[in-house]
């Protein structure tokens, strides 16, 4: 077994999972974020951190599964001349899945209806674990059919998930709490998680689009929305200066 790690192609190939795998730990830590706010802020620790076990567990039994993962890349069900695969048909419900909710979370977000915040913030735990497992089964197939294709060593690949997955618990609170704290990066995550869904479900009707795209424009308002933030802060010096009692609840409310 460590003979194994120690030969310079099964290194390469762990450093390319590991990325693969970081990658997909991103889109999972930013749709886990959004489930657990929904949640009473004392549970939204553990259930992140449960949620992200249980992704790694049932990304694990995906690799274990790869006969069956396999399997999934044969013509299941033809319909207008398209014959659509088992990944297909998983690609398309987890991408609708992941499109409604994500449009939800975003109307709920922009309107503002704190009524209908606090009837829905008590979400059982149960259900949200359930919606971060199905949403990572979805989101693993692809990576799971490209470890595959790279190599035949399960070790590899459960050594680069878990190792992902020691990335992700240690990131998942500082992106949580960006998230959660600056309302544009909360609109960013949530118009991320719509753009997956529509991806997943381009994917799932074989219309193929480079994910890069997606990851670039993400990045792009990431450091457009960081700007925002230190300009907002470098400008509260003068607005106290200049209206002192006018504006001073609107920098409370804008923080």
């Amino acid at each position: 077994m460590l003979e194994l790690f120690l030969q310079p192609e099964a290194l390469i190939i762990f450093a390319t999972l590991f990325a693969l795998e970081v990658v997909l730990g991103v889109d999972n830590v930013v749709f886990i974020s959004v489930l657990c706010e929904r949640l009473p802020e004392h549970q939204r620790k553990m259930a992140r951190n449960l949620g992200i076990a249980l992704a790694v567990i049932a990304r694990i039994g995906l690799v274990f599964s790869i006969s069956w993962v396999m399997s999934l890349t044969a013509p299941l069900v033809t319909l207008m001349n398209y014959a659509f695969t088992g990944r297909d048909l998983i690609m398309i419900a987890g991408g609708g899945f992941l499109l409604a909710k994500s449009l939800k979370e975003l109307w709920m977000w922009l309107t503002h209806d704190e009524h209908h915040n606090a009837s829905t913030v008590r979400a059982g735990i149960a259900l949200v674990l359930l919606q971060i497992v199905a949403v990572d089964a979805v989101f693993s197939m692809d990576s799971v059919i490209t470890a595959v294709g790279m190599t035949d060593e399960v070790p590899l690949m459960v050594a680069a998930i878990l190792a992902s997955a020691c990335v992700m618990v240690m990131c998942a609170e500082k992106i949580n709490d960006c998230v959660m704290r600056y309302p544009g990066f909360k609109t960013l995550a949530l118009l991320f998680l719509v753009l997956l869904g529509g991806l997943l479900m381009a994917e799932g009707f074989a219309i193929h689009v480079n994910k890069g795209y997606v990851y670039f424009a993400m990045a792009f308002g990431l450091v457009m929305e960081g700007c925002h933030i230190l300009l907002k802060k470098k400008n509260k010096p003068l607005i106290k200066r200049v209206y002192p009692k006018r504006v001073g609840w609107a920098i409370k409310a804008a923080n």
